[in-house]
């Protein structure tokens, strides 16, 4: 949110939550519904294909996510040294809003806009003319509308909620407010106008262009540099018409230089280019993986966990243990995940976090919670965490954490049969159970005498018996045993 709100900065359908889709139901209906009825004239393809263009468009956008997230993690080619905030999460969950807007406007345009009806699926005069329009009006217009939003009137009211992420990923590239929309769509329809006014509109001119400026906007606000140096070795004025990466980071943490949309040249001309873009986009093509100095191993659970990592659907991301109906009507995906991590059979990076000067990463097993119960398994699993721990190792971690299920007596005595295995080893192979026994000591209160411990006597509750005798507690389990 801006930090001073104006208006338009909510989208219509916020109070609807969820089924915010419901906007789109009645054109939706009536697209699919005249395509198959009417013949001749009268059946409008491109008018159709607005839902699977949309359709596209939020596979597209998950794709950048998904890529972006797990890159990010790994720290190759990283920008900005910083994670993301959980906040800048629960921010960015409705980055579809604009897909949404922009449908519903496709859909107004179809039907009423003349020369919009009965597209054909291609027309060269009408392509270049749109990249044409695109680079002169387009990015032109665009470069002075963005300066002026950097006015403090407008930053306060509008565009400071877009600013609010400092480390950017792709779905930041979308996240204003609803007036910002308005304005953004406005200029960009000013090539796809064009075509319909002209006669040479096309859907694969539309489709072209559209998915294009998803693109630029999503590979723009990565985190890390992925457009190898050799590009603008063979073409230098290339460095003019395409940003990059970290081109358009400095702009969110330096805010007042690179105010260019995709093509920089307007920077260079006004003055505005920031002095490090140079230096920068070097360093960050430099940067290697990065090596963690605390590791957390962890597994999946269900197979429907894998929508809720952090490299999955950002909006389930952001809400990891609620479950929602309609990832049942995804079952083929999640079938087509379950083959892949049983294919691959690799650990992966999930995320990474920095808390000052530690560096942090989570790595997932790919088996599930049920196959820790399969005594069959036992030897996969323990194989896939011992190459962890190795790797880790190699890596120069000096902590590693046993997360869930990794952990268990049963499957490695909560992890010395790794330790055992490999006595070389530097690393620490932890399993969380000290920090367990310090919440439960916290939680005595002052003055206990005596403590009774019930159930299994584990690893936890002798460490937990040992600290209590240490204070002076009497401590008794179920078996009789007495411990001063």
């Amino acid at each position: 949110m801006a930090s001073t709100p104006g208006i338009l900065t909510d989208w219509p359908w916020t109070p609807l939550g969820s089924f915010k889709y419901v906007v789109l139901a009645p054109w939706v209906v009536h697209g699919t519904y005249s395509f198959m009825v009417n013949q001749g004239p009268d059946r409008d393809l491109s008018y159709f294909l607005i839902l699977p263009f949309m359709l596209w468009r939020m596979l597209h956008n998950q794709l950048w996510i998904s890529l972006s997230r797990y890159r990010t993690a790994k720290g190759k080619g990283r920008i900005v040294d910083k994670g993301l905030e959980f906040e800048q999460v629960d921010r960015e969950r409705n980055w579809d809003d604009q897909i949404i807007f922009n449908g519903i406007l496709f859909y107004l345009g179809s039907r009423h806009l003349p020369g919009a009806q009965n597209l054909p699926l291609w027309r060269g005069d009408g392509f270049v003319m749109t990249f044409l329009i695109h680079a002169g009006p387009v990015e032109f217009l665009y470069y002075w509308f963005h300066r002026a939003l950097h006015h403090h009137f407008l930053y306060s009211r509008y565009h400071s909620h877009h600013h609010s992420s400092i480390v950017t990923e792709p779905i930041t590239s979308v996240i204003h407010p609803f007036a910002e929309h308005i304005a953004y769509f406005i200029l960009f329809a000013i090539p796809m106008v064009t075509m319909a006014f002209t006669g040479t509109g096309s859907v694969g001119s539309y489709l072209i262009y559209v998915t294009y400026i998803d693109l630029m906007n999503n590979m723009g606000h990565c985190n890390f540099e992925l457009i190898p140096n050799w590009i603008f070795s063979i073409f230098p004025p290339l460095k003019y018409l395409m940003y990059t990466p970290s081109f358009h980071s400095l702009h969110h943490t330096q805010f007042r230089t690179n105010y260019s949309l995709f093509m920089p040249i307007y920077d260079y001309i006004y003055g505005t280019m920031d002095k490090s873009t140079d230096s920068l986009y070097e360093s960050s093509l430099k940067r290697e993986e990065e090596s963690p100095d605390v590791l957390h191993l962890t597994h999946l659970t269900t197979p429907e966990s894998i929508y809720q990592l952090p490299v999955g659907f950002a909006s389930l991301a952001s809400k990891p243990h609620t479950s929602t109906w309609y990832l049942w009507l995804m079952w083929p995906v999640t079938l087509w995940s379950m083959l892949l991590t049983w294919i691959y059979g690799r650990t992966f990076v999930v995320e990474r976090q920095r808390f000052e000067k530690l560096k942090l990463q989570t790595w997932a097993i790919p088996k599930y919670s049920l196959q820790y119960f399969l005594e069959w398994q036992n030897e996969a699993i323990n194989g896939l965490i011992e190459e962890a721990i190795l790797e880790a190792e190699e890596k120069g971690v000096k902590v590693l954490s046993l997360g869930l299920l990794n952990q268990s007596e049963e499957l490695n005595r909560y992890g010395g049969l790794y330790v055992h295995r490999n006595p070389q080893l530097k690393i620490k192979v932890v399993d969380g159970s000290s920090l367990a026994v310090a919440v439960i000591l916290n939680s005595i209160p002052k003055g206990t005498t005596q403590v009774l411990l019930r159930g299994n006597l584990t690893k936890v509750a002798y460490a937990l018996a040992f600290s209590l005798c240490q204070r002076g507690i009497q401590v008794t389990s179920q078996r009789s045993l007495l411990l001063k």
